[in-house]
């Protein structure tokens, strides 16, 4: 390929301290060059997801020394392959990838990682679609393929008006699995009902525990999957028949998940977690390839998602506000002002 010109400085947005937004700002500093067995990816959007706040608020699985440049997740162009990449670095020079990392991050524009984190794009996938389509859509695809391996008809989900409770409905519904929904407010049941999905109910209605215990019961659901923690895991495993599974996804309630320990003894109840790295981890490449290529061929039908706004690197704290008031409705990226 072309070499493309790198300059020397870039403008990134820098975590200063684990405190949250306010602990962040938008700087000038050098631009990263690719190491061995990475590459220099020029980030054409990059989008804000859960993972990302709780990173932000170090509640994440992992911190980094501070200052860092948050930003699991973004989309771009590879615009420099450095030492010991072999013949997949050469392929990737000058493609379109989607790109996770787990070094300074992708909120910036430029970024390094490691030549298995970038992933080519098909040329139908854009590269905003490109800058969401690892975490949610292979979430997505994991937690079906547990449910299917666990012989579940029917499963059910809290934060289900949420890009990825869309895609775990459509997905879902395309692989014999029906997936229920939970959200919080009215607004939301009338719109997944609009999207076709069976079963909603809203967490906020007075009678909710026992709408939710109702439904289990007829619908024999006996996992649910839960990106709030907190007291919902209690709930679900109160509400579910005996040798009920909740598996734990997310935190959206930044609070410790609350269980009834009678559920664990006496009903052969059990919750546990999910993180996607480890669930990747486990296949080889071979699988992983597979599942790469499936996950691009359903981004523009069941793992596709609706973008709501997007901000300059500049306005990223107000694009986190603007994401966290309303984590439905479609995703909020954030865009190098090139």
């Amino acid at each position: 390929m072309t070499p493309t010109p790198i300059p020397d400085q870039m403008t990134a947005v820098v975590l200063d301290s684990y405190d949250g937004a306010d602990a962040l700002r938008v700087v000038q500093r050098p631009v990263p060059r690719p190491g061995p067995k990475q590459v220099l990816v020029k980030v054409a959007a990059a989008s804000i997801n859960p993972s990302d706040l709780m990173f932000i608020l170090g509640q994440y699985g992992f911190k980094k020394p501070t200052p860092t440049v948050p930003g699991f997740e973004g989309s771009g162009t590879v615009i420099a392959v450095g030492s010991s990449t072999g013949l997949m670095g050469r392929y990737l020079a000058g493609k379109r990838v989607a790109c996770v990392t787990q070094q300074d991050g992708l909120w910036a524009e430029y970024a390094t990682t490691t030549v298995n984190y970038a992933l080519p794009l098909d040329g139908a996938v854009s590269l905003e679609q490109g800058a969401m389509a690892v975490v949610n859509p292979l979430t997505a695809v994991a937690l079906i393929d547990l449910a299917k391996k666990a012989g579940q008809q029917t499963v059910i989900n809290t934060a289900a008006a949420s890009a990825l409770g869309l895609m775990l409905h459509r997905l879902g519904r395309q692989e014999g699995v029906e997936v229920a929904g939970i959200v919080r407010r009215a607004e939301q049941v009338a719109y997944l009902k609009q999207q076709g999905v069976a079963h909603v109910l809203n967490s906020s209605d007075p009678d909710f525990p026992r709408q939710l215990h109702d439904l289990c019961h007829q619908q024999n659901i006996r996992l649910a999957f839960d990106a709030i923690a907190g007291e919902s895991p209690y709930l679900l495993l109160d509400a579910m028949p005996q040798h009920s599974r909740v598996t734990v996804y997310g935190g959206l309630s930044q609070q410790p998940v609350q269980v009834n320990v009678a559920s664990l003894i006496f009903e052969d109840k059990r919750v546990d977690g999910f993180w996607l790295p480890p669930w990747v981890g486990q296949k080889n490449l071979l699988q992983n390839f597979l599942i790469w290529r499936r996950a691009q061929k359903l981004m523009l039908s069941a793992l596709k998602t609706e973008i709501r706004s997007r901000y300059p690197l500049s306005q990223v704290q107000q694009a986190i506000r603007d994401y966290e008031s309303q984590m439905t409705g479609g995703k909020v990226l954030l865009v190098p002002e090139m």
